[in-house]
């Protein structure tokens, strides 16, 4: 494998010029700039990230947390950090968090160990107090996170269009399907099919929500119980696509017609809705640019000292499948 200095001297140059010329710092001629990238085609030379990182103090890696790398959602988010990472010489690394807190902060410790150069926060129970004494850029996506940037959409004006929508098809009894207490984007979700029922008559929240922790199975359970104990619900807003189709199998579990007895709408766009059978009428976010929008922001940090940075909120969209009327 070849070494620096072998370019440097097939290129008749200076090592820190050819530093100089692959970490983009300072001023260097075409002409020269030319030769040093010749050399380095030439030689096939790929630069040490043991030495890279002892240079600069930080490495070329970033790392995307996830709680649940078996929810279809969070695998569609990390292709887009990653591409976006790859195509701006990054390294990704994905951690799949399961939701606890020791395998978060004991990937979070590792990371830091090796000079990670920045955190894409999708899943995060460790302590605020820790997560503000790491001093590397970190994003939170698709939740927010106290005193962190944050990229997210507008989570309760969606589920507000999405019970509405359900109203419109002739739904009057509409249950929810809720997401962890513990998450913003679940949170955000309940209170907006809050701010819809709660203006109708013979409403009774604990009648008509149940949790379902963002699970395939947690909504199958929660949705067959809900409905038999109220078989009057003709519609069901689940606060995530997962759940969505968790719903649609309670569902013909209990011999329910979909859209004609029950109607289920889901929130995120993901691709498992397409194939369902029916498709499964949702609530999209534009997932793919909000996870490149979040990697973007940390490169942005991490090349140009850019600390200060406003949150980003991403609009929702309709989209109308054969799960509703």
């Amino acid at each position: 494998m070849a070494t620096i200095r072998e370019v440097a001297k097939l290129a008749g140059v200076s090592v820190a010029t050819v530093s100089r010329v692959m970490n983009k710092n300072g001023y260097i001629n075409e002409k020269t700039k030319d030769k040093v990238e010749a050399a380095i085609q030439e030689l096939d030379y790929r630069p040490n990230d043991v030495a890279r990182t002892l240079f600069k103090g930080t490495s070329n890696m970033i790392a995307l947390f996830v709680p649940d790398i078996m929810n279809p959602f969070f695998p569609e988010l990390a292709r887009a950090v990653e591409d976006t990472a790859n195509k701006s010489g990054y390294t990704f690394i994905l951690c799949n968090t399961d939701n606890n807190r020791e395998k978060e902060m004991k990937y979070l410790h590792t990371l830091l160990q090796k000079t990670i150069g920045g955190v894409v926060m999708v899943s995060s129970s460790i302590p605020l107090e820790t997560l503000h004494k790491v001093d590397v850029p970190m994003v939170a996506l698709d939740r927010e996170i106290a005193d962190m940037i944050s990229v997210t959409v507008n989570n309760r004006a969606g589920a507000v269009e999405a019970v509405r929508y359900l109203q419109k098809t002739g739904c009057r009894r509409i249950a929810h399907i809720s997401g962890p207490a513990d998450t913003t984007s679940a949170a955000e979700r309940k209170k907006g099919y809050l701010d819809v029922m709660q203006q109708e008559d013979g409403f009774c929240e604990k009648d008509y929500i149940a949790p379902g922790e963002y699970t395939f199975d947690g909504a199958y359970h929660a949705a067959k119980e809900i409905i038999q104990k109220h078989p009057e619900i003709d519609g069901v807003f689940a606060a995530n696509d997962l759940m969505g189709v968790g719903v649609l199998k309670a569902a013909e579990a209990l011999h329910l017609r979909v859209p004609e007895d029950l109607a289920v709408i889901g929130f995120d766009g993901i691709e498992i809705g397409k194939i369902t059978t029916p498709a499964l009428t949702t609530i999209g976010q534009p997932i793919y640019e909000m996870g490149k929008r979040a990697v973007e922001i940390i490169i942005d940090q991490m090349e140009n000292d850019q600390k200060e940075c406003d949150s980003e909120q991403y609009t929702v969209q309709l989209i109308k499948r054969q799960s509703t009327k």
